[in-house]
């Protein structure tokens, strides 16, 4: 054991992926201890522990429920795929799984003819103790790091015991959220200048706006029920330890943030669909505009059509026979086309 002031995430036991932290008094007094002293740390008076597990081994998690006496639905729905965001109570902890997200660069994808979504998701869980957190991990996509500086900055705050850990963790997932949600809306305005673009790149918005779609369920999906975390967070600090009156108002900016993410995200969601729906009659009015070119086309062809045709029948007509006729048979197609052009021209058909 030893004492460290830094922030770097490391190894317990030689083995990835675990990581350990004890506070006392808002400063970090350990680090990188052994699973098995948790539970002996976790009852020392003024203790904050943190444990992370990042994708870990199934065993190890099992040792360090039965050391905790972790609930086995908690445990299993730690490790188990396709949990949704919840914040649940048990007899001796609160459980809660929640998702970072991530959104990958334009660069790193086929943009013009992807339609594979870039959102990335990373499923947190995490068990509340009355005096520490421990966190479980489905990926080290999500970087521990900048929880761990929020924590550390602030000694003052983690004085006020767990509250202050989750609040961290929650507040970090939430910004991460808000990154995600800004770059789709930029993405959302660089494909409204495209749609209105009049080379009418018709296929490339297309695809984007699939995709664009596609991105904002996956994420609707795990911003909307943050709301029901917080507030199931909110409803359980009391119930494990002494509830810090002075945590109160970082949660409910917490919460006004979670709140700002959802209806920032189904705004993006409508803008989407119209978009979607905008394109679609685009396509029509494009259709329109080639449908009334085509027709007066065809009626200025139908001009020399329908001369050619006339003076072509086997009948006199001035100048028939003679050179005269030629020259005035072709005046006739020249001069009407030419009327029929200019009045499509100034009407927008042509």
């Amino acid at each position: 054991m030893g004492t460290s002031s830094g922030t770097e995430t490391g190894a317990t036991d030689g083995r990835p992926g675990i990581t350990t932290r004890r506070w006392e008094d808002g400063k970090v007094v350990e680090q990188d201890f052994a699973l098995d002293e948790v539970s002996e740390l976790l009852e020392r008076e003024g203790s904050l522990v943190w444990v992370d597990l990042c994708e870990p081994d199934h065993g190890d998690l099992l040792t360090l429920a039965r050391e905790l006496d972790l609930d086995p639905h908690a445990v299993e729905d730690a490790i188990s795929s396709g949990e949704r965001p919840k914040a649940t109570r048990h007899a001796k902890h609160t459980f809660l799984t929640v998702y970072a997200t991530e959104l990958q660069p334009d660069d790193e994808v086929d943009v013009l003819g992807s339609r594979e979504s870039r959102l990335h998701t990373s499923r947190i869980s995490a068990f509340v103790l009355p005096r520490g957190v421990i966190t479980v991990r489905s990926t080290a996509r999500f970087d521990m790091d900048p929880v761990l500086e929020r924590w550390n900055d602030d000694p003052e705050l983690l004085r006020l015991g767990v509250g202050a850990l989750v609040h961290g963790l929650l507040d970090t997932v939430v910004d991460g959220h808000f990154e995600t949600i800004q770059r789709l809306d930029d993405a959302i305005e660089s494909l409204e200048d495209q749609l209105f673009d009049e080379r009418g790149q018709t296929h490339a918005v297309q695809v984007r706006t699939y995709r664009l779609r596609k991105e904002l369920v996956e994420l609707r999906r795990v911003v909307l029920p943050m709301r029901d975390v917080v507030n199931a967070v909110l409803r359980h600090r009391g119930e494990l330890a002494e509830r810090r009156t002075e945590l109160d108002g970082f949660y409910d900016d917490l919460y006004d943030h979670v709140l700002r993410a959802s209806e920032w995200t189904e705004s993006l969601r409508d803008m989407i669909t119209t978009i979607f729906e905008t394109n679609l009659s685009l396509q029509d009015a494009r259709l329109n505009t080639v449908m009334k070119k085509l027709t007066g086309w065809a009626a200025i062809i139908a001009v020399p059509t329908a001369v050619t045709g006339w003076f072509g029948q086997n009948v006199p007509y001035p100048g028939f026979g003679q050179p005269t006729g030629v020259l005035l048979s072709s005046a006739v197609i020249l001069g009407g086309g030419g009327l029929l052009y200019v009045v499509f021209r100034r009407k927008g058909w042509i």
